[in-house]
């Protein structure tokens, strides 16, 4: 058996148990009582949805942040370490105070606000030696990190308000059961590249096997939602087709992080995690998926063919 695969079989399940024990712990925190001051504050009597999340998120975007930067430096853009995780924090921070009844107006001037923060901030940053070379470059380095480990982790933050963590779970589990599906059929029947010149170990076989894997997952796990009574969970072909959708979005999510690397050179954005690289090649397909997943929850039927609890 390849070192590499013996590694993801003993990481792979320890990141997943891992996973189950930050968002059961998420649950379990968000009935704790807050202090009257910081009720008042927050607007809650308990520990708001989501609490342990966040503090579980931000190592995940800065360190992921750290690597954009290197892969940013290696394709000869002056990027900072410390900016692009200062973005990063910035665009997640700002995901998840906008207040959930604030208007539609405030939420994007907020949003909106912040990114022009973070634009401003770079540029002054990056020329701070009186030099305009590589300046607008680096600018839009700091913007990525701020987009891509910002706003789009921040989705996490949002399906948290909105749903149980059990939910987010099926997201999560949906999306990368698409990457061990492609991994393990492209490993046994894979014959046809699917995009030769970017990523060469993808197949079109293994694409289909890991759709098919999202696809069943997705329907299980819609399922089983549905029967120990999940609140807002989808139905089953919502589950299914959220499976399809979740599998390609979190394909292409891969492919877009391996055009950055390969533009720099690199295989994988670091090796903090054996066999599976670095933070960055774990979050890129998730990262994809969770504004989609956001979206299709909030806008899908309801659980029309679910089966109903008990």
């Amino acid at each position: 058996m390849p070192a590499v695969l013996q590694q993801r079989l003993l990481f792979g399940p320890l990141m997943v148990a891992l996973l189950v024990a930050g968002l059961a712990l998420d649950e379990w925190v968000n009935d704790w009582p807050l202090p009257d001051g910081l009720a008042g504050l927050l607007g809650h009597e308990t520990a708001p949805p989501g609490v342990v999340i966040f503090l579980a998120v931000v190592p995940l975007s800065w360190l992921a942040a750290i690597e954009l930067a290197a892969i940013l430096r290696a394709n000869g853009i002056q990027a900072s370490a410390r900016v692009s995780a200062a973005a990063a924090l910035v665009g997640l921070v700002v995901s998840c105070l906008v207040p959930s009844e604030a208007d539609a107006v405030a939420s994007v001037a907020t949003v909106s606000s912040a990114a022009v923060i973070v634009l401003v901030g770079s540029l002054l940053f990056f020329s701070r030696h009186q030099s305009f070379e590589g300046v607008v470059a680096a600018a839009g380095g700091t913007l990525l990190a701020f987009v891509y480990l910002g706003l789009m982790f921040g989705f996490l933050l949002a399906l948290r308000r909105e749903h149980s963590v059990w939910t987010i779970l099926w997201v999560l589990m949906t999306t990368k059961s698409c990457d061990i599906g492609a991994y393990f059929v492209g490993r046994a029947v894979g014959r046809h590249k699917l995009i030769r010149w970017l990523s060469p170990g993808k197949t079109w076989e293994g694409l289909v096997g890991g759709v098919a894997l999202s696809a069943a997952v997705g329907t299980l796990g819609a399922w089983a939602l549905a029967s120990v009574g999940i609140a807002g969970g989808p139905g089953l072909v919502i589950g299914a087709a959220a499976g399809v959708a979740f599998g390609l979005l979190g394909q292409v999510g891969d492919l877009l992080a391996s055009l950055l690397k390969r533009d720099a050179g690199m295989k994988d954005s670091g090796h903090t995690l054996p066999g599976f690289g670095g933070i960055l090649d774990v979050l890129d397909s998730p990262l994809l998926v969770m504004p989609a997943a956001y979206w299709i929850l909030r806008f899908a039927p309801a659980a029309d063919l679910a089966i109903p609890p008990g």
